[in-house]
């Protein structure tokens, strides 16, 4: 099925593989510092195959990473990207209180915009983090100056997920747009058709498939997402962690990278905040 020539969001959000949700009970936070830190390597490849496509892409940057790395602030930036925030520390946002989660918003926006001198008005939650018991938490991304946030994934998870969430991007704020990742509805309930670990998990065929089907039936930008450590099958392994962690974590790295390729290849693909800032007046008003 060949869908109307659609550009599709391509996000990626920039952290390292020690800094993973799943891996926060076996590595410490203050041990950060300690492990051997990939990212540089691994976003200087994304960038060269992005220039080699000559596409464009929004990068949902640690403020963690950002002090430590700062060329790879500026490489995106000086690529034509949108430098966008993951948040400061990788801190899931139902384990913050809203004082800490206004912190670490602000933090990150604050160093993301020091290095970069460019606007930051993109954020994404650390594990899709936002959901229906703190939706407190788009409050704080207006007020710090955020204009969309990409971080309520409509899917049941069991780590996150608001499955009667919209699809497609909203106003969910008066001066706040969602855009989330995306998914395709079938009998009734929400597939995560939109990267990350499914990516790598399902046959390629079966996500391009999902991705056409969304821009030709659903006629809507799809938003897609992965990780740099995503394209690192030599990245550190993790002693002591579930067959389950292990399995979601490390399943097809090695094939990452040409599907990456062949992705960039099938279809069109822009930056977050050109695809959607500028059509935000239309899009339609569902606060929760």
């Amino acid at each position: 099925m060949r869908g109307p020539a659609i550009t599709n969001a391509l996000t990626i959000d920039v952290e390292d593989y020690f800094q993973v949700s799943a891996f926060a009970p076996h590595i410490a936070r203050s041990d950060w510092d300690r492990q051997p830190c990939r990212v540089e390597r691994n976003v200087d490849r994304i960038l060269e195959m992005l220039a080699e496509r000559e596409t464009k892409a929004t990068f949902f940057t640690l403020g963690w990473i950002a002090e430590r790395y700062p060329s790879v602030v500026r490489a995106i930036v000086a690529q034509g990207h949108e430098l966008a925030s993951h948040g400061y520390g990788h801190q899931r946002v139902r384990e913050q209180t809203r004082a800490e989660f206004d912190a670490d918003i602000r933090r990150a926006k604050t160093i993301l915009e020091d290095l970069s001198a460019a606007a930051v008005i993109g954020y994404r939650a650390p594990s899709f983090s936002i959901g229906a018991e703190n939706l407190w938490a788009l409050d704080c991304l207006a007020d710090a100056g955020y204009r969309y946030s990409s971080s309520i994934y409509p899917i049941r998870h069991d780590h996150y997920g608001m499955p009667d969430a919209p699809r497609f991007a909203h106003r969910i704020r008066h001066d706040l747009i969602e855009i989330p990742a995306t998914t395709l509805r079938v009998l009734g309930r929400n597939l995560p058709s939109s990267g990350g670990g499914y990516f790598r998990l399902l046959p390629y065929a079966a996500s391009r498939w999902m991705l056409r089907r969304v821009n030709a039936v659903d006629r809507q930008a799809a938003v897609f997402y992965f990780h740099p450590w995503e394209i690192d099958v030599d990245q550190p392994r993790v002693d002591g962690i579930s067959a389950k962690t292990r399995f979601r974590h490390y399943v097809n790295l090695g094939r990452m990278e040409q599907r990456l390729q062949q992705l960039l290849a099938d279809f069109a693909w822009g930056r977050m905040d050109a695809l959607f800032l500028d059509r935000s007046a239309n899009l339609p008003a569902l606060g929760h």
